[in-house]
């Protein structure tokens, strides 16, 4: 492994070297709005070497997943982006971990383990009800940050050793969880083994990651990116645990990052049997060529037709003497300017938040990132909202500027041009 990257060349669920490019995408940066690098040097090669993002289908199991992986330790060692400041997520978790403990009904003072805890948002909400927890985060600043606020963690990737590890001083988990983090690992199998070693025999995991069949159905190209290796479905998933002594016995869709699936898994021959949800899972995949590169190739088709279409907008623009700005500065605004080949034609980016960097840089290119106030001064011909789930609050905020003759540009799920 090189310091940014490496590749692997067999599938990360099954180890088949029988992989098909299903998905050809254009390569982006290592270095997102989500981690630091250390010294900020914008001229290193995280944020100026392109690297590979294709999606790569295992012709033996179904897995739809990344093989040009970060490096790890600099990827997630220096990981900023905090659950806590997500909007509406602290409600979800909330929401979930009320959900889990009323499935379950674990006994006062149970043990709940959660990996990629990050600042302990979530474990809170379990502690409050009377369990114990611990935490397991790479994050080393995050993990100290979540210990001082009374969550302990541990600042490590979770495995068997930390498993063990945990055993030994707490004791068997009831309810292990990991929410949003199990598509960011490369090497599942010391998952795996580290969730058999550390679950109580009546004990679930439970976790909640982006559902593959969403981001090619719904065309949720932002979530493309270096962390996210892995596009589940639930077919592969089954497989892959049932190769490591457990099974899925529940998948539940859920709304979060655009189309999630929540997923429960016990000891094989554990104490419930597989919901009727699982199991119809399981056959819609199967009828929608989840696991055949066909639907792929209409993926890429739409993707390309979206980009032929907002490059006709800019190229308007552009030809007309106007400037053309992006709203959103994110992770996701990475993907979405590689992807529709803007880089070289967004002036300027705006963003609510105060604290953002000052620009956006990647491969060619250092897009100044500026507050939202600076729409009236910069005044665009148009914005590009790559953030386009809050297009909404978005253009509600900024409606004098639509009354200027402004005009706001929504580029999924199909390209939408908002006037007054």
């Amino acid at each position: 492994m090189n310091d940014l990257y490496y590749k692997r060349d067999d599938c990360r669920l099954c180890g088949s070297v029988d992989l098909d490019l299903a998905v050809p995408l254009a390569p982006i940066p290592i270095a997102t709005p989500n981690f630091s690098i250390p010294d900020d040097d914008r001229d290193s090669p995280f944020f100026r070497e392109a690297v590979p993002l294709d999606l790569y289908l295992c012709r033996d199991c179904g897995h739809l997943q990344v093989l040009h992986v970060a490096n790890p330790e600099v990827q997630y060692g220096n990981y900023v982006y905090t659950t806590s400041l997500s909007l509406g997520l602290a409600d979800h978790f909330q929401a979930y971990a009320d959900t889990v403990l009323a499935a379950r009904s674990p006994a006062s003072d149970s043990l709940v383990v959660e990996f990629g805890s990050n600042d302990g948002t979530l474990l809170k909400c379990f502690k409050e009800k009377g369990m114990r927890v611990v935490g397991v985060d790479p994050a080393r600043a995050i993990a100290e940050q979540a210990t001082r606020s009374g969550i302990e963690t541990l600042n490590a990737f979770f495995s068997l050793d930390i498993a063990r590890q945990i055993r030994e001083n707490h004791g068997p988990a009831g309810i292990i969880i990991a929410n949003n983090v199990i598509a960011n690992i490369d090497d599942m199998v010391p998952v795996a083994l580290g969730v058999k070693e550390l679950m109580a025999p009546d004990g679930v995991f439970v976790f909640e990651t982006q559902y593959g069949a969403d981001v090619i159905k719904d065309k949720l190209l932002d979530t493309v990116y270096h962390e996210h290796l892995s596009y589940f479905n639930v077919r592969p998933l089954a497989a892959f645990f049932e190769r490591h002594g457990m099974q899925v016995i529940d998948v539940e869709h859920i709304e979060t990052k655009g189309g999630s699936i929540r997923v429960t898994v016990q000891h094989s021959g554990g104490p419930d049997t597989v919901s009727a949800v699982a199991t119809e899972a399981l056959e819609e995949e199967d009828n929608d060529g989840l696991n055949s590169l066909g639907c792929y190739q209409g993926f890429s088709d739409e993707v390309e037709a979206l980009r032929s279409r907002l490059n006709a907008i800019a190229d308007e623009q552009r030809g007309a003497g106007r400037t053309l700005g992006g709203y959103g500065m994110s992770v996701g605004t990475t993907t979405l300017l590689a992807q529709f080949g803007l880089t070289e034609k967004i002036d300027f980016l705006f963003d609510d938040d105060p604290d953002k960097e000052s620009a956006l840089s990647g491969p060619g290119y250092d897009i100044p990132v500026f507050g939202s106030e600076a729409v009236y001064e910069k005044n665009p011909g148009a914005i590009i909202v790559f953030a386009w789930r809050y297009a909404e609050p978005i253009m509600a905020k900024h409606e004098r500027y639509l009354k200027d003759g402004g005009v706001f540009i929504i580029p999924l799920p199909e390209v939408t041009i908002k006037k007054a």
